[in-house]
């Protein structure tokens, strides 16, 4: 005699275990935003330089190992903080450039922000919705955010522009990917940690914020 009641509970409860798992990633993720913003606005209040290139490099990657380190314990929300707000700090002088030295600055900063907020929404809202598995993505996404990566750092130690703008072009490409691939390993299972989950959507949308920033940029300067 089968007895699918026992199955039905299991399912219901891995279902619930799902939905808090997205619920605390997108509750963390909102947070991280909102003081990362802070960060920023405050670091243009104090009219902060850019801590450069190497220095913004070591930061990121020193405290993104510091959270993948503390990402089991309590500790890894206060190194999410200090990442976040960390990149929000160098986000600032970035804006304050852009509100600065261009004369319709602060429409391509909002719609800079209009667009990373539009895509973030559209595509997290399919993945949720769709349920599809967007798992196969990974190895493409590592290997081109790689490419990508390098190809960035040329574009700014030889003063390379057209690279810049390509690799920015490359940049919401690839952060979009990520965005739909991470939402996906929430759906399905493939990433169990909301810490982790909230730095890689954040990550995504940083990076697809400063490459809009920068295409908008570029189609609005009078250059």
């Amino acid at each position: 005699m089968s007895t699918p009641r026992p199955h039905v509970v299991h399912d219901t409860s891995v279902r619930v275990a799902d939905n808090k798992l997205i619920r605390n990633t997108y509750t963390l993720l909102a947070m991280t935003l909102l003081f990362s913003a802070g960060t920023a606005g405050l670091s243009m209040m104090l009219n902060l330089p850019h801590p450069g290139v190497l220095i913004t490099l070591v930061g990121y990657f020193g405290l993104l190992f510091l959270v993948t380190r503390l990402r089991n314990s309590a500790w890894g929300l206060a190194a999410v903080f200090g990442l976040t707000g960390f990149m929000g700090l160098t986000l600032g002088p970035i804006l304050q450039a852009y509100l600065t030295m261009l004369p319709n600055g602060s429409q391509v900063v909002m719609m800079a922000m209009g667009g990373t907020g539009a895509v973030f929404l559209g595509l997290s809202g399919y993945a949720l919705s769709s349920r599809r598995d967007f798992s196969f993505m990974g190895g493409f996404l590592t290997a081109g955010i790689l490419v990508a990566f390098l190809a960035g750092l040329g574009a700014i130690f030889f003063q390379l522009p057209a690279l810049s703008l390509g690799v920015s072009a490359m940049f919401v490409l690839l952060m979009s990917g990520l965005i739909l691939y991470e939402t996906s390993n929430l759906v399905h299972g493939h990433e169990t940690n909301y810490i982790m989950a909230t730095v890689t959507l954040y990550v995504a949308i940083y990076n697809l914020f400063l490459s809009l920033l920068q295409l908008l940029g570029f189609a609005g300067s009078d250059d």
